[in-house]
C-alpha cells in the first residue's frame, strides 16, 4: 500500500470558519510553507472537501452556523469518517471550558481567538509532525507483523535504534565480548537476548541472565562460579554456577559495574582464561560462554575513583553498544506505546484500544526518566483503568499531562505580558524541533523577563506549575540567567 509519506505529498490544510476574514488571516499566515490548503466556510462544506480530499490537518472554529465545530468534531471522531483527520479547534478568547471539551472529544489541541502567527505556526507545525510519525509507525508495525517480529525485538525506528540494530547485526555471529550501556530501563537486557537469539550461541546454548546489584557481593561469587560440598556454611551440595548453565550460550551480567573488587578479578581470570574453579573445589572447567555485561554507571569515572577494575573494563567492552535514553529518541515512542496497549488489552484480556491524538502528544513530550520500562507501566496502566473505547490524555497520571496542559492554575496571578510578533519570531529553519526550542526559548525568556526573574510569578503567567518551568529551563540552558530566590511568601502554584 502507498501512503502519502511514501509519495512525500505535502501536507493538506482545510480551514473551516465562517469569517473570509478568518480564513484568510490564517492563509497568510501558512502560505510560507509547504502546506496545501483549502477553506470551507461550514461544517457542511467541510464534510465536502473531507470526502473529496481528506486532510491531514483541520484547523476547526467552533462557531459555525448550523451544525458546530464541536458538533463536526465528534461526528468526525465516532467513526464516521475512515482515516479522520487531526483537529485544531478554534475558540473565542475567555472560552477554555469549550477547549477542555474539545480535547476530550478528540482535538489534537486548541487556539483561542485572537492569536498569534507564531502560535499558529507552531501549533501547525507540531500536529503535523505527530500525524508523520503516526503515520510511519503504522508502515512499521505492519513490517513488523509481517515479519513475524517476537515480542522482545527492539521497537522504533530512530536513528539510535538503526545504529544499535546495525551493531547487532555485525557482533551477533562473533563471540567477542560486549558491553551494553544506558539508563535504567532503556532494554539493556533486551538487547543482549538480541545478540544471543541471532548468534550462533543462541542456536546452542541458554541465555542466562544475573543482576549483579540484586546479589549480595557474599553470594555473586558462589552464584557466578558455583561450590563445592561444604565449601562454605550452608553448602549443603555441589552446585553448578551460571558460567557452566550458560556453557555454549550467553552469560548477561546486568549492573557490572556493582561488582565487588574481589569477583572483579575471579571475572576477568575467568574471560581471560575460558577456565573457571567453583568455590571450595581444585577443579579447573572449561567453559564456552559468550559474556554480556551491561551498566547504567560511567564505568570510566568508577575507574578514577579506583571502584572498578581498568584491565576487566577493557576486557568487557570488546564492543559497546550504547542505547539512548528515551527522551533522546522520541519518534519511536508512538509504536512503543501503540505496541504496549495492543499487548497490555492481549494480557488482561480487554478489549483493543487506539491512543488518542491528545494522549499521544502528552506521551512524546514528557521526558520519561524510567525511559521505555516506565512507558509500558504507564501504558498498562492506562489500558486496564480506561473506561473509553479510546486511551485518552485523562487516562494517563498527572505527572505526564501535567506539563503540557493548557489550562491555567486556579490561584495564578493574572499579568498580561506584552508579546510583540516581531520579539517571538522564529527563522523556519525546517528542522521542527529546533525551531520549537528556540520559539519556547524566546517566549519564556520573555515571561521571565517581564516577573523580574522570578520564577513562580513566571509560571503563574504562563499557566505552569513552578517545578515544570524550572524543569524546562534546565532543559532550555537557561538555568544560570534565572538563579533567583524564591520569596517565601509566594506559594507553590497548584493546578
Amino acid at each position: 500500500m502507498t501512503t502519502k509519506t511514501d509519495r512525500h505529498e505535502s501536507p493538506r490544510l482545510l480551514l473551516v470558519d465562517d469569517e473570509e476574514a478568518a480564513r484568510y488571516g490564517m492563509r497568510r499566515a501558512l502560505s510560507g510553507f509547504d502546506y496545501e490548503i483549502a477553506e470551507a466556510d461550514g461544517a457542511e462544506a467541510a464534510r465536502v472537501a473531507i470526502n473529496e480530499q481528506p486532510p491531514d490537518l483541520l484547523l476547526l472554529d467552533v462557531n459555525l452556523p448550523g451544525e458546530s465545530g464541536l458538533d463536526l468534531l465528534r461526528s468526525l471522531k465516532s467513526g464516521d469518517v475512515k482515516d479522520s483527520p487531526l483537529v485544531i479547534i478554534i475558540t473565542a478568547h475567555g472560552s477554555e471550558r469549550m477547549a477542555v471539551e474539545a480535547i476530550k472529544s478528540g482535538a489534537y489541541d486548541y487556539l483561542a481567538k485572537p492569536f498569534e502567527v507564531d502560535e499558529l505556526r507552531l501549533v501547525v507545525a507540531n500536529a503535523l509532525e505527530t500525524m508523520r510519525l503516526r503515520r510511519e509507525n503504522q508502515v512499521l508495525r505492519q513490517r513488523i507483523e509481517q515479519e513475524g517480529a517476537g515480542r522482545g525485538s527492539l521497537i522504533g525506528n530512530s536513528e539510535a535504534i538503526k545504529r544499535v540494530r546495525a551493531l547487532i547485526e555485525k557482533v551477533a555471529e562473533t563471540d567477542a565480548t560486549v558491553l551494553v550501556r544506558g539508563e535504567s530501563g532503556t532494554g539493556k537486557e533486551l538487547v543482549a537476548r538480541e545478540l544471543h537469539e541471532r548468534s550462533a550461541a543462541g542456536r546452542r546454548g541458554a541465555f542466562v541472565a544475573v543482576n549483579c546489584a540484586a546479589l549480595p557481593s557474599e553470594l555473586i561469587e558462589s552464584e557466578l562460579f558455583g561450590h563445592e560440598k561444604g565449601a562454605f556454611t550452608g553448602a549443603a551440595a555441589r552446585r553448578r554456577g551460571k558460567f557452566e548453565q550458560a556453557d555454549g550460550g550467553t552469560l548477561f551480567l546486568d549492573e557490572i559495574g556493582d561488582m565487588s573488587a574481589t569477583v572483579q578479578a575471579k571475572l576477568l581470570r575467568a574471560l581471560e582464561e575460558r577456565r573457571i574453579e567453583r568455590l571450595g573445589g581444585n577443579e579447573t572447567i572449561p567453559v564456552d560462554v559468550r559474556v554480556v555485561s551491561a551498566t547504567h554507571r560511567a564505568l570510566e569515572q568508577e575507574i578514577v575513583t579506583g571502584n572498578f577494575r581498568a584491565d576487566l573494563f577493557y576486557r568487557l567492552q570488546v564492543v559497546t553498544i550504547d542505547i539512548a535514553p528515551l527522551r533522546e529518541r522520541r519518534e519511536d515512542i508512538p509504536l512503543l506505546a501503540e505496541t504496549f496497549v495492543r499487548r497490555a488489552a492481549e494480557r488482561y484480556k480487554l478489549p483493543p484500544r487506539d491512543i488518542s491524538a491528545s494522549a499521544l502528544r502528552r506521551l512524546i513530550e514528557y521526558r520519561w526518566p524510567g525511559n521505555v520500562r516506565e512507558l509500558r507501566n504507564t501504558i498498562e496502566r492506562a489500558v486496564i483503568l480506561a473506561e473509553g473505547k479510546n486511551l485518552e490524555a485523562g487516562d494517563l497520571p498527572t505527572e505526564i499531562t501535567a506539563d503540557t496542559s493548557g489550562s491555567k492554575p486556579a490561584n495564578a496571578e493574572e499579568q498580561p505580558v506584552p508579546l510583540g510578533a516581531h520579539e517571538l519570531a522564529v527563522p523556519f529553519t525546517a528542522d521542527f524541533r529546533a525551531d520549537r526550542r528556540e520559539f519556547e526559548r524566546r517566549y519564556i525568556t520573555r515571561c521571565l523577563d517581564h516577573s523580574g526573574g522570578n520564577v513562580t510569578r513566571a509560571a503563574a503567567i504562563l499557566g505552569m506549575h513552578r517545578q515544570s518551568l524550572q524543569h524546562k529551563l534546565r532543559e532550555l540552558g537557561l538555568t544560570r540567567r534565572y538563579m533567583a530566590v524564591e520569596p517565601e511568601d509566594v506559594p507553590d502554584i497548584q493546578r
